[in-house]
């Protein structure tokens, strides 16, 4: 049993348990729910690097990235640091993560956010709205074309733009909608947990100039960014590299200011 099926299964579980707790018009009377929604597509045009920095405590891949980081700090400091956006890991079992996680970094940011979950019904894109999210991501991988189609344009009636994660060009065939702003290629292999950015390289040609690309997970040093621009991406989304360290926010605003640097 792979670690998505495990993952999604999990999901499933807490949606329904969630149903019985919060229904729609709860969700729909949350702070968030009235807030004017912060374009992340505008963000990363308006960026030369596009840095979107992640917050997350722990991954399927790394049991323990960085349990004991303090939202408010991180998010003010990748704020500081010169982001174009945030990214939320909101899943509790497997990333260490919470709604709460959320709701504290709307609190902190005036950046666009991203709820990243494993969003696999209109339950959660509505939660995502009222918690405060700017973006949600759907997972290629784990949804049908259908469903790609259904749950984008849900999020779109409500006003948030939709991050698509693929793996490949398969993945790739079933995102491209017009409800879809952005498509981001996953260069780590959910089977294996091997990271290669070349997927990102690899995959680039094939995604049609109206949709923002970027480029997920493995990217380390200046040389990979500089390179991925080169392939048409225009944002990074950034988690392990900044998190492991014990202050995120400075490790985001020395990554940032070297990228700023003429390259020699």
């Amino acid at each position: 049993m792979s670690i998505l099926y495990q993952i999604i299964e999990t999901k499933k579980t807490e949606i329904e348990l969630n149903k019985k707790n919060y229904s729609f018009s709860d969700l729909e009377k949350l702070k968030g729910f009235s807030r004017a929604v912060n374009s992340f597509s505008e963000s990363l045009q308006n960026c030369k690097f596009g840095i979107i920095s992640e917050f997350k405590r722990k991954s399927p891949s790394k049991s323990n990235i960085n349990k004991n980081c303090n939202v408010n700090d991180v998010i003010k400091g990748y704020e500081n640091a010169g982001a174009s956006g945030i990214s939320i890991l909101t899943d509790e079992q497997y990333f260490g993560g919470s709604s709460k996680d959320l709701i504290l970094a709307r609190e902190n940011t005036n950046l666009p956010i991203l709820r990243k979950e494993f969003i696999i019904d209109e339950y959660q894109i509505l939660e995502a709205k009222g918690l405060g999210a700017d973006a949600i991501l759907l997972i290629a991988s784990c949804l049908k074309k259908e469903a790609i189609k259904n749950l984008s344009q849900f999020a779109k009636s409500l006003g948030l733009e939709v991050l698509i994660e693929i793996h490949n060009l398969n993945e790739l065939d079933n995102c491209l909608i017009e409800s879809v702003d952005i498509i981001g290629v996953n260069n780590r292999n959910l089977k294996t947990f091997e990271v290669d950015i070349n997927t990102s390289k690899d995959l680039a040609k094939y995604i049609p100039k109206e949709f923002i690309k970027i480029s997920e997970s493995g990217i380390t040093n200046k040389k990979e960014i500089i390179e991925l621009i080169d392939y048409g991406f225009e944002g990074f989304l950034m988690g392990g590299n900044f998190m492991k360290e014990k202050n995120p926010g400075i490790a985001a605003n020395n990554f940032i200011n070297n990228l700023k640097k003429p390259v020699k």
